[in-house]
């Protein structure tokens, strides 16, 4: 008999167990496999050379955080059963299974706004049925449907085992030590209160600070690093444009899966739909925007060159929007330099917001020796945590870089 009970060494978190049978055979599914040629920071390669890690890596590094942090609250007298402990496992290995190729960027483009959540949920019920039921408890934790609420908090609040993942490993694959957070102590800190809800030992809200800032430092350096609001952008008019052109009978190299998406009309998503977007992944979207680089569209041609070849466009950030007359002076300068009429679509003003912590969206709670609850930013003890509660904005004006000048 096959032994499924494997250890796997990761790079950010040393050797992960597997401690549930269930759990390996899930990976083993081609749903879960497909992860493997997804990329977790989509084009963040084109900034940090680095950044070559797969939603594959970050699924089972949250899976084993979140057997440290049930371990841990275990040892403080959380009662945890074993069905519990598998569930809440397979809840967050499969968290982010729905993921279409490049991740976020084009996942309304491909699916008509079918968020990855909505796609996990609905592949993770396939499962559930090929595994005869055994998925139910997962699926009622992800929802936020499971009784106990701290199973739900540790898959998705503001403090979950998916933030403690996706920052650490960011940081080692990009090198931006910023985001280098110690996921050992804040997990040591967790517990759950009378009410079952996830709490943090109140020693523990300097971790916690230093957790809050550490994203939004990643925010700003990696994720929303301009180069990188531009790349994500770029994809999406990519897709946009070459779903344009096929709607004009106009007719383009890709393959199979991908194509059927290109013609797709608006629909809810049929089985059909499902089957093709879990045979996609990053592979189908770069061999196709290397073709596309030959098109006779001056547009989608020059963004797919811009990417393949990384002759990115130029861009500026501001924190304020830009002046109308200065992106005018900027499409006049493009369509005399292509020869074309439609500059407009060349030139763009990129927007990204972040709030850092949400002081009413789940806040978290500090437990004190007295057992009484408080929120973090109404901790004597804080420090930080009262400067990132406003939300950020900045704007990027990215036009063709041989009008730069």
């Amino acid at each position: 008999m096959q032994n499924k009970l494997k250890i796997i060494n990761d790079p950010v978190h040393g050797f992960i167990k597997i401690p549930h049978e269930i759990l390996f055979d899930i990976i083993e599914h081609p749903y879960f496999q497909r992860l493997r040629r997804i990329s977790q920071t989509g084009l963040l390669t084109l900034i940090f050379p680095g950044a070559t890690h797969t939603r594959f890596h970050h699924a089972l590094g949250a899976m084993h955080l979140m057997f440290t942090a049930l371990e841990t609250l275990k040892q403080k007298g959380v009662k945890i059963s074993d069905e519990e402990e598998k569930g809440a496992m397979l809840a967050i290995l499969m968290h982010d299974i729905g993921h279409g190729p490049f991740s976020h960027a084009l996942e309304s483009m491909l699916m008509d706004d079918w968020h990855h959540e909505n796609l996990s949920l609905l592949l993770m019920n396939r499962l559930n049925v090929e595994f005869d039921g055994r998925l139910n408890v997962a699926i009622e934790m992800f929802q936020g449907k499971y009784h106990r609420k701290f199973f739900n908090q540790l898959i998705s609040s503001q403090l979950d085992v998916d933030r403690l993942d996706y920052l650490k490993r960011d940081s080692f694959f990009t090198g931006v030590s910023e985001g280098n957070i110690n996921t050992q102590r804040i997990i040591s800190m967790m517990n759950v209160c009378e009410e079952g809800e996830l709490v943090i030992d109140a020693k523990g809200i300097y971790s916690i600070e230093n957790f809050l800032t550490a994203r939004m430092f990643m925010y700003w350096q990696v994720y929303y690093h301009k180069t990188s609001a531009l790349a994500e952008f770029l994809l999406v008019k990519i897709l946009e444009r070459a779903k344009y052109l096929v709607s004009q009978g106009i007719d383009l190299p890709a393959t199979e899966n991908l194509k059927y998406f290109l013609y797709r009309g608006k629909s809810s998503a049929t089985d059909e739909d499902v089957e093709r977007f879990t045979q996609m992944d990053d592979n189908d979207v770069i061999q196709a925007m290397k073709s596309w680089q030959n098109s006779d569209d001056i547009i989608l041609s020059y963004w797919c060159k811009c990417v393949i070849q990384r002759n990115l466009p130029k861009t500026i950030i501001s924190s304020h929007p830009f002046d109308p007359k200065f992106i005018e002076e900027k499409i006049k300068n493009t369509n005399e330099f292509f020869g074309i009429d439609n500059g407009e679509d060349l030139v763009h003003e990129i927007k990204r917001k972040l709030l850092p912590y949400d002081t009413e969206k789940q806040p978290i709670y500090l437990l004190q020796k007295s057992g009484v609850k408080l929120r973090l930013d109404e901790s004597e003890d804080q420090l930080l945590s009262g400067l990132i509660v406003n939300k950020t904005t900045r704007y990027i004006l990215t036009f063709p870089r041989d009008m730069s000048n």
